[in-house]
């Protein structure tokens, strides 16, 4: 079986991105275990940045510690000291012994492994612009700098990426336009190939524009390809995320990757590397 980072297909190469850190659909979420498997790996992965009540991130994607973790209540309102004592939780709702990572740690963390040189962490802040203050742009660079070779950071507010990425040199950053009620009101309009000239116009030094697969595949059953405008501007297209892997889960990364989208986002690498290799 082919390693779970990437299919080659027609002479294009498409990587298998590792939402929410899981090699494989079973896996917890944000473990420093897999993180670490998938940077000395080479893979691309990416995980979650709320805010906490000390002006720094959590890596979480929730905005309450419910479901995530055995915590109670809104994570803006935690402290750091009481987030590192919380436990993850499994798929099925239960304590792990992973505990909860500020972005700090997480950072510290890789700065003590030997990080593969194709290896990238997508930082994907949950929040807007209007959440960030002086001390959590500050931490930010602090923590990410040392590795910011190997980091990406990504939101749907650009102008919160633009502000955070200042902190720290040499950070890529990417953009992600869909939103809830995006996709109905493409298929409404028809105008896809517009959709994209706003995103490339809103974020001109994005490396990577995210797109929820389902607006990829509904341009194409409109006859519009919205991939190629955004490689002709030079940048590349994530297609996020397959949940698992299914009949018509392996039908709908056939066709993104016909498309030749760059990335696909998804659950269980595993599971469609395994798929893509026969």
């Amino acid at each position: 079986m082919n390693q779970p980072i990437l299919i080659d297909r027609d002479g294009h190469r498409t990587w298998l991105k590792w939402h929410r850190a899981r090699h494989r659909a079973a896996d917890p979420v944000f473990t420093g275990e897999r993180i670490i498997e998938a940077m000395r790996l080479g893979a691309s992965i990416e995980v979650d940045l709320v805010i906490h009540a000390d002006h720094g991130c959590a890596v979480l994607h929730d905005l309450t510690l419910e479901r995530e973790t055995t915590g109670t209540g809104r994570v803006r309102d935690t402290s750091a000291t009481t987030l590192r004592q919380l436990h993850l939780r499994d798929n099925d709702g239960q304590p792990i012994a992973s505990k909860v990572m500020l972005l700090e740690d997480l950072c510290a963390l890789l700065t003590r492994e030997t990080v593969h040189p194709d290896a990238l962490l997508q930082l994907d802040f949950k929040e807007d612009r209007q959440a960030l203050g002086p001390e959590i742009v500050t931490g930010f660079g602090v923590s990410v700098s040392p590795i910011a070779g190997s980091v990406i950071l990504s939101s749907g507010d650009f102008d919160a990426i633009a502000t955070l990425a200042g902190s720290a040199p040499g950070l890529r950053t990417g953009y992600d336009p869909c939103h809830r009620g995006t996709l109905a009101a493409l298929q409404a309009s028809g105008n896809y190939l517009g959709f994209i000239e706003d995103a490339l116009a809103t974020a001109p030094d994005a490396d990577i524009i995210y797109l929820a697969y389902e607006i990829v595949l509904a341009a194409e059953d409109a006859g519009v390809d919205i991939i190629a405008p955004i490689h002709a501007a030079g940048r590349r297209v994530d297609a996020w995320t397959i949940n698992s892997v299914t009949p018509q889960s392996i039908e709908q990364v056939t066709r993104l990757l016909r498309l030749r989208v760059d990335q696909i986002t998804t659950d269980d690498p595993e599971g469609l590397a395994e798929v893509f290799s026969k």
